[in-house]
């Protein structure tokens, strides 16, 4: 298979802040892959490179075989982008959204209609097509989104955060429809998330990234058999963690308050041992590994502070067309 995303070192700095550090990547054509990471990780730092709307610091990436520094006409003409903020005109209906895109994009006058129904159809809007967009729900703005990064047959999507903020039912709808896309249109998506359900379930492979730098990539069901063992999960009036710490069956063991979170091999033969150290429990709970579990083992359990990277995606957009 052809890469359709290729990096080699590539990095991006903001003075002293190095937001991606030397990121070597390969995605193949008709991938659905996931990047993961915490706030400041650099996703979408990564992504806006990729999508030339960013210029590296050093390094070189190709997206659909376009040198993304020195081809980037033809690597935007290869790619479509639904940004985490809504970016759609509400005061436009939705055709006249996807007309103004066709125009934008130079698909040709005889296209134009023909595309549009054509992707209209792929998200199910076409009896919605003539409303305003400010009338729409969040789930068919995103789908219209969708439909949009799409209309000028791109063979590269990348979608940022594209479920954030929905219902639970309205992001399962989305997600089919990725998976739909990517078998009817072969593109490939990339795809930043901070939902793990939604990376499992979408993602051939997925990326962790954190302070720039790519720490675990694979299959989700692979990475989730390398963090290995069972997860015990407990509650305890007194629990003394460093006893706990020191048994060789316990792969690792965290404490937030009175609740420990236990990866321990063979867990059904040390549990008994395991609950007689901690003395008093009040809830035991014992699972196999999920890709939250490891995301949680390779990037930490503190919660980040804000380094105002969401959003960036489609904030430099809005600056390059002067905030239209």
């Amino acid at each position: 298979m052809t890469g359709a995303v290729e990096t080699e070192s590539l990095r991006k700095e903001y003075g002293s802040l190095v937001a991606v550090d030397g990121l070597d990547l390969t995605i193949e054509e008709g991938e659905i892959f996931g990047l993961l990471g915490p706030n400041g990780a650099g996703k979408t730092t990564t992504l806006s490179m990729l999508a030339t709307l960013v210029k590296p610091t050093s390094g070189t990436g190709r997206v659909n075989g376009y040198d993304i520094t020195k081809q980037s006409d033809q690597v935007r003409h290869s790619i479509g982008i639904v940004f985490q903020d809504p970016s759609s005109d509400d005061v436009l209906t939705g055709w006249e959204n996807l007309y103004l895109h066709a125009l934008m994009f130079g698909v040709p006058k005889h296209e134009r209609k023909q595309r549009i129904q054509y992707v209209l159809g792929l998200v199910d809007l076409q009896d919605r097509a003539n409303d305003v967009v400010k009338k729409y729900s969040g789930g068919m703005r995103r789908r219209l989104e969708l439909a949009r990064g799409l209309l000028h047959n791109p063979r590269i999507l990348f979608l940022d955060e594209p479920t954030l903020g929905l219902d639970p039912q309205t992001r399962e709808h989305i997600w089919a429809y990725i998976e739909n896309l990517v078998k009817s249109e072969h593109v490939t998506v990339v795809i930043t998330t901070h939902y793990m359900d939604e990376a499992d379930r979408l993602c051939n492979r997925v990326a962790i990234v954190d302070h720039g730098k790519i720490v675990a990539l694979d299959k989700p069901s692979a990475l989730k058999t390398k963090v290995g063992g069972e997860v015990i999960r407990l509650r305890a009036r007194s629990p003394n963690l460093d006893a706990i710490k020191q048994l060789d069956y316990v792969l690792s063991a965290d404490q937030s308050g009175s609740t420990l979170l236990l990866t321990v091999k063979d867990a059904s033969a040390h549990l008994q041992e395991i609950l007689g150290k901690i003395g008093s429990v009040e809830s035991v709970e014992v699972r196999t590994p999920t890709l939250n579990d490891v995301f949680l083992h390779y990037t930490g359990r503190e919660i980040r502070e804000e380094s105002g990277e969401g959003g960036m995606f489609e904030r430099i957009a809005r600056a390059r067309t002067g905030g239209q």
